[in-house]
């Protein structure tokens, strides 16, 4: 029992820390001391501190790649619509481990994310409609990081409308076309 309870500790302060600090200047030693353990007790119950991000990321990739299978072959409109609702859902429901990956994007980078790095991609083009144009990949670019702040920003007190302020934000700065005014 106690090895759970200090791997779940290890965890949580992590996590707190890496929020706090950031990855990549939260060392293994300060968690070992937050946590009140020694670095080969930390070391024990993770490889490193890449093995405790991937830990603290697995319920958010789940979703990512259920959000990703859920894309597949959908273009256009569609694929802008399911990936503006399918990610403002994601966002609202793993706000502190967005905040990782929001804090510094090069971390899908990494070799122990490295299957980020294409959903987040695919996310992107999706959010575009698939669209090559350079204006839709930018709109792309700028909706989801606009998400990830906005969502970070309500995390302590999201309002009732929320999700729906955001989804409706998002279509219109990526001017669905089921969203567009006519004429």
């Amino acid at each position: 029992m106690a090895r759970n309870r200090t791997r779940d500790d290890i965890l949580t302060v992590s996590a707190r820390l890496f929020a706090r600090d950031g990855f990549r200047g939260t060392p293994l030693s300060d968690i070992a001391a937050a946590v009140g353990c020694s670095k080969a007790t930390l070391l024990y119950h993770f490889a490193g501190k890449d093995a405790i991000l991937r830990e603290l990321l697995r319920p958010a990739a789940a979703a990512a790649f259920d959000l990703d299978a859920r894309l597949t072959g959908l273009t256009g409109d569609d694929a802008r619509a399911a990936a503006v609702d399918g990610f403002v859902d994601l966002v609202l429901e793993y706000r502190s481990e967005v905040g990782l990956l929001y804090a510094d994007p090069h971390l899908v980078d990494m070799p122990a994310l490295a299957e980020f790095k294409p959903i987040v991609d695919r996310l992107c083009s999706a959010f575009a409609g698939g669209s090559a144009d350079p204006a839709d990949q930018i709109a792309a670019q700028v909706v989801l990081s606009g998400l990830c702040q906005v969502g970070l920003e309500h995390a302590a007190d999201p309002h009732p409308g929320l999700r729906d302020a955001l989804t409706r934000v998002a279509r219109r700065a990526l001017l669905l076309a089921s969203d567009r005014p006519t004429d």
